[in-house]
């Protein structure tokens, strides 16, 4: 088994800060009481856009985090790496679209695609984390997948709440922004 790398402890803060400074501008830029295009709009999105070509980056890497040593178990983890893969690209495909209207009017995201996207990028990201807080030595606690399905569930109960997400996502994500192998450091509860 592999310790964490420097490139996933520093995704694993990096992640959560871009995410909080898209809530942050999303929550400027709705003060006038709407979300358009602007500076604050541009801007965030721009963060946002950033947060999702390195959570792809991250699907990838904690996929390297899960040992694969049975047939069953690559198979779970090819397939959580391909679903969170493919759901971080729906969602770059949407910001794109918000950051630049001709992609959206030209190529919108298919409408089925627009729920499945999302869905199969928190499946695959929390079935990997899972998997990893599975295995012996545990690669995270078995809290940090709940603290990740709590930030995904505060997005999804109301957008203004991305800020607070982005801080639950970083507590979720922070035994592996530790340098540390796992499984010598304190037992993992």
């Amino acid at each position: 088994m592999r310790s964490t790398t420097r490139a996933t402890r520093l995704l694993c803060v990096l992640i959560p800060l871009l995410l909080l400074l898209y809530g942050v501008l999303r929550l400027i830029d709705g003060m006038d009481g709407d979300h358009g295009p602007g500076t604050a709009w541009n801007l965030g999105h721009a963060f946002f856009l950033a947060a999702f070509l390195l959570l792809g980056a991250f699907v990838v890497m904690l996929r390297g985090l899960v040992p694969a040593d049975t047939v069953r178990m690559r198979v779970a983890t090819g397939a959580a790496t391909v679903a969170g893969v493919f759901g971080a690209g729906c969602f770059v495909w949407v910001i794109l679209g918000d950051l630049f209207s001709g992609i959206a009017e030209s190529a919108p995201l298919p409408g089925p695609l627009k729920l499945a996207g999302p869905l199969a990028f928190q499946l695959g990201l929390l079935t990997l984390l899972i998997m990893a807080s599975a295995v012996r030595p545990r690669r995270v606690p078995l809290w940090s997948p709940a603290l990740v399905f709590v930030a995904f569930a505060l997005i999804a109960v109301n957008l203004d709440l991305i800020p607070l997400a982005a801080v639950v996502l970083m507590a979720g994500l922070a035994p592996l922004a530790r340098n540390r192998t796992p499984g010598t450091a304190h037992a993992l509860v």
